[in-house]
């Protein structure tokens, strides 16, 4: 008997949709397949691949709107922000496509008499893409279509909460008549992923997940010697010097922490504030906080939905229970929001002052809507506190001195540093994470590096 995988949506704690899990024949069955058609599809031009693929992107946002409330129904989001995904997948899918010729080149040594030298980036064969819920398309597309572009099959195992983003990959790609085998999905559990992954003809994973699921990625592919790219966790930062345009950074940073219900890797989740500012910081934050509506995401009025599940929330709670139990003051009257319910996900946001580094809530990962707010001396105690954490992923410096935040950002233990924003992938960079958020990168003409592997011709053309 198939076992079955039941989605349990957030908005209401039913059944949103039932798949059928595909056991290891199954699994087997996909792998011969992406072997068998991978060749052809690597010895189409670039330019062939890339027409083919632009079709497939066309296809997907023309079915918009329907993605959209799919994505609400299976992990929460409020309706009114879903269509920003599909944007943003447009937006990084379009720009990987325009900068693959480049990006994919054969690099030249230079000239040398009697002899053509060249390094061409070839494919790597399967690559098996592991993708989250919580950005189910932005975060896929960054490995899924790169990996096609350069001459790639794709096995793409989403998350068991949002695996209608697989069928929907798979729907786009088929109307654009990119072959059989080439890109497939499959519905596993735990097990069979890592059964997936520790196959000797997988050449590469993409993992994005937690640190303990990293770790099990490596473990897999230890077998099979499939490289691993990991974009894990993040606990990140942001700076409020004073000099800052205070107005602009109470609202980007509120953003930032509570977007996505603060379901975010990217998201903020501790900040830290020059001393002469801080209070007005604070009363920007928690008068704005206050605005948030907490309820149905299909509501289009709805700015804060559900977490997307109720375990993550009580967790966060958990987290906010300890923080004030050492001493922490928590600013959000949770009454404010009559959605908030302990045993369900939906979850006030919180903002708490009073914090420092010995409590959870500012060196744990916390995915969901609560964030700390700690005051600072100096740009020296900012650093260090930024700094002191096992993640690394993105950290924002708010300043009107450009100079003197590249200097901080310099000394920043991160793989993106923003100055004056937050919590954005700019496609044309590098998206990579030092410490426990991980190894690797995507997007950017950097990102293709991670889809090909280098292969040396070296002619000698004079005998």
């Amino acid at each position: 008997m198939t076992d079955t995988l039941k989605i349990i949506s957030p908005v209401d704690g039913r059944i949103y949709v039932e798949r059928p899990l595909e056991t290891a024949a199954g699994i087997d069955r996909a792998l011969d397949s992406a072997t068998h058609a991978r060749p052809a599809w690597a010895a189409l031009p670039l330019a062939r691949r890339c027409d083919i693929l632009g079709r497939a992107v066309d296809a997907f946002v023309a079915k918009a709107a329907d993605i959209a409330t799919e994505i609400s129904w299976q992990m929460g989001r409020p309706i009114g922000h879903a269509p920003g995904e599909i944007r943003g997948f447009e937006e990084r899918a379009r720009h990987m496509l325009r900068i693959a010729p480049q990006a994919l080149a054969a690099i030249d040594p230079g000239e040398k008499a009697g002899f053509e030298r060249k390094i061409k980036r070839v494919p790597l064969g399967i690559v098996a893409v592991v993708a989250p819920w919580n950005y189910p398309y932005l975060t896929a597309v960054n490995a899924v279509l790169p990996a096609l572009i350069a001459g790639n099959a794709v096995v793409l195992k989403h998350s068991a909460q949002t695996p209608l983003c697989a069928e929907r990959f798979l729907e786009a790609f088929a109307s654009a008549g990119v072959p059989a085998g080439i890109f497939q999905y499959l519905h596993l559990v735990h097990a069979d992923t890592a059964r997936l992954m520790a196959d000797a003809r997988v050449a590469s994973v993409c993992f994005t997940g937690s640190v303990a699921g990293g770790r099990a990625v490596v473990a897999a592919t230890a077998a099979g010697f499939a490289t691993a790219g990991l974009e894990l966790g993040g606990k990140d930062p942001a700076y409020v010097r004073a000099d800052a345009n205070l107005a602009h950074a109470v609202d980007t940073l509120t953003d930032g922490a509570f977007f996505n219900a603060g379901q975010s890797c990217c998201g903020i989740k501790r900040i830290y504030v020059a001393a002469p500012r801080y209070e007005e910081f604070v009363a920007g934050v928690v008068e704005l906080t206050q605005k948030y509506r907490l309820g149905s995401p299909l509501d289009p009025e709805t700015t804060l939905g559900p977490l997307v599940r109720t375990a993550a929330a009580e967790s966060v709670r958990a987290q906010v229970r300890e923080a004030v139990g050492r001493g922490a003051r928590a600013l959000i009257d949770e009454s404010l929001f009559a959605a908030s319910a302990a045993g369900t996900p939906y979850l006030a946001p919180q903002v708490l002052v009073d914090v420092d580094h010995s409590m959870a809530i500012m060196h744990e990962e916390t995915f969901g809507p609560a964030v700390g707010i700690m005051k600072v001396a100096s740009d020296e105690e900012a650093l260090r506190l930024m700094n002191d954490s096992e993640f690394g992923l993105t950290a924002a410096i708010f300043s009107a001195d450009v100079p003197r935040a590249e200097a901080l950002g310099d000394a920043l233990e991160t793989g993106t540093v923003f100055l004056n924003r937050c919590d954005y992938l700019d496609p044309a960079l590098a998206w990579t994470g030092v410490k426990n958020s991980g190894r690797g990168c995507t997007l950017s003409s950097v990102g293709f590096e991670q889809m090909t592997r280098p292969k040396s011709y070296h002619f000698k053309v004079t005998i």
